[in-house]
């Protein structure tokens, strides 16, 4: 990486690390409890049709992987669903980002059918709400509006750092707490945005030799902010924090 690369915040993420997904490592709060609540009320579903419904890194991929763990659920391709609405049955099925991966419309059309009338479990998952997905035809749409919905939200301080103490988790790393608590109240609030400078901590820190002290996150949120273009914030902490 060259110098001007360094300056401007940038680094190249690769996201090698695996992150847990079992039942223990889902981070419950205000924001998803419902949701998380539905999952693990599976078999005793009144209606078949479920939809998880929230932005990147909220959580769907992860309720999805426990209730396919829990009900033995297979996840439909992308070219699958006309096929597995024909074979019918009542295994049941994960269909993730629907709004998002081009399904065909048919397919899905038949699919939702055959669940409301076999009684599948389906679980959906997508960052819109039914009524921005982009579908030619309302038959999809009105299909799916019958789904029970639920959305992820990260909505609170105490959610954003569940977030990090996961993360961090996932590859392994004790961080302090108040490290933590410094990069809450100072981060632009968003899920994508944890998972951004969790990993680039974790480089800086590699890249330093050093575990990831207060002034390692202070430099991993002065680079996202050059690299948005703002201002680098004054420096507030307590170099005595890093000894």
């Amino acid at each position: 990486m060259d110098d001007a690369s360094e300056a401007s915040g940038q680094l190249a993420f690769e996201l090698s690390h695996t992150p847990a997904q079992g039942e223990a490592d889902f981070l419950v709060g205000e924001g998803n409890e419902l949701a998380h609540g539905r999952i693990f009320a599976f078999p005793h579903w009144s209606e078949p049709l479920t939809l998880l419904i929230g932005p990147a890194a909220s959580g769907k991929s992860h309720l999805a992987r426990i209730f396919a763990d829990r009900s033995g659920a297979h996840f439909a391709g992308v070219d699958e669903l006309e096929a597995l609405a024909t074979q019918g049955g009542q295994t049941p099925l994960v269909v993730e980002d629907v709004d998002r991966l081009g399904y065909d419309e048919a397919g899905l059309f038949h699919l939702l059918n055959q669940s409301m009338r076999d009684q599948r479990a389906i679980l959906l998952t997508a960052r819109e709400e039914v009524a921005n997905w982009p579908l030619a035809t309302d038959d999809v749409r009105s299909r799916a509006r019958r789904a029970t919905a639920f959305s992820l939200e990260m909505t609170d301080d105490i959610q954003l750092s569940q977030m990090f103490v996961k993360l961090f988790g996932d590859r392994q790393i004790k961080v302090d707490p108040r490290i933590i608590g410094y990069l809450v109240a100072r981060m632009e609030r968003s899920t994508e945005e944890v998972v951004i400078l969790a990993d680039l901590m974790d480089r800086l820190a590699l890249a330093k030799g050093t575990a990831i002290t207060r002034s390692i996150a202070a430099d991993a949120l002065d680079r996202r902010q050059v690299a948005r273009g703002a201002k680098q914030h004054e420096q507030d902490w307590d170099e005595h924090d890093d000894e």
